[in-house]
């Protein structure tokens, strides 16, 4: 069955009168009028625009759950309760309590076994569910089988696609994925967000690549053109598949040269999705 527990996934839970706008206020999407069981894929940013963590945020019990990076967890809600002030909200990194789950393909998580919710970031991604660890099912074996079903659609994963503190989100194709509203009011870091976009000057972004012979190079080896390093590989899947950081002027001038990609001395190229509407250099 195409499901399976995400053990580095954290919970982090906001509750209290203000919550709804005490997060729509920081966060890069709006939560404003979530339906229970309803979520939002956004992010955190550095006043300089740059993802400190993204995750969904989550209507659950009149508040919301954040489902994170659990490495970064405690320190979202550190931050999080440093933007409290006078706000009447409660903020608390719950990760020993909650366990996330993910179903794909023809599997439909369990209704009554926590909160369940669509992928916002695309349809195709399946479900998720938030449940009690104390009840929850073992599905780590299939894992490897989920890493690769999120490479072939194309999806970024933060850690290992790009660097928490370091990308903005249109590196990350959060503006392509439904992580950036760029109609709700003002939040941390939109200033620089609300340049780029309207500036379209994202060069490096997160990229389909499949290499050549079939199997792809590990994860961190950097991609090179012409003698230029263009970025680096990074979660890989099945048949060649991966996903890389690229600077993707770089890539066209090394497409205008004739000049190969290359990591770790194999030939890849670029591959295209139906969700990207930026340009990408070398595909149709």
């Amino acid at each position: 069955m195409p499901a399976c527990l995400l053990p580095d996934r954290g919970i982090v839970s906001v509750s209290g009168p203000d919550s709804e706008t005490f997060l729509d206020n920081l966060l890069t999407v709006s939560v404003e009028k979530l339906a229970e069981g309803e979520a939002r894929f956004g992010a955190l940013l550095t006043p300089q625009g740059k993802i400190i963590v993204d995750g969904f945020v989550v209507k659950a019990n009149e508040g919301f759950l954040i489902d994170c990076p659990r490495a970064l967890a405690q320190d979202l809600a550190r931050r999080l309760g440093f933007y409290k002030l006078r706000a009447k909200v409660d903020v608390a990194d719950r990760s020993e309590d909650y366990a996330v789950l993910t179903y794909w393909g023809d599997a439909d998580a369990p209704r009554g076994a926590g909160v369940v919710f669509n992928d916002p970031r695309l349809d195709r991604l399946g479900e998720r569910l938030i449940m009690s660890s104390d009840a929850m099912p073992d599905h780590a074996e299939t894992h490897v089988m989920y890493v690769a079903h999120r490479v072939a659609l194309g999806v970024p994963e933060g850690g290992r696609d790009f660097a928490y503190g370091d990308a903005f989100p249109h590196e990350a194709d959060m503006d392509q994925l439904h992580g950036v509203d760029f109609h709700k009011g003002c939040y941390v870091g939109q200033e620089v967000v609300s340049r780029m976009q309207h500036r379209a000057i994202a060069r490096t972004r997160v990229v389909p690549v499949r290499f050549v012979d079939g199997v792809a190079v590990p994860e961190g080896t950097e991609a090179v053109s012409g003698g230029k390093v263009l970025g680096r590989i990074g979660s890989t899947g099945a048949n060649g598949q991966a996903l890389a950081l690229l600077r993707l002027d770089r890539v066209s001038d090394a497409e205008t040269a004739g000049e190969p990609l290359t990591a770790g001395g194999l030939a890849f190229k670029l591959e295209r999705r139906d969700w990207i509407q930026f340009e990408l250099p070398g595909t149709l």
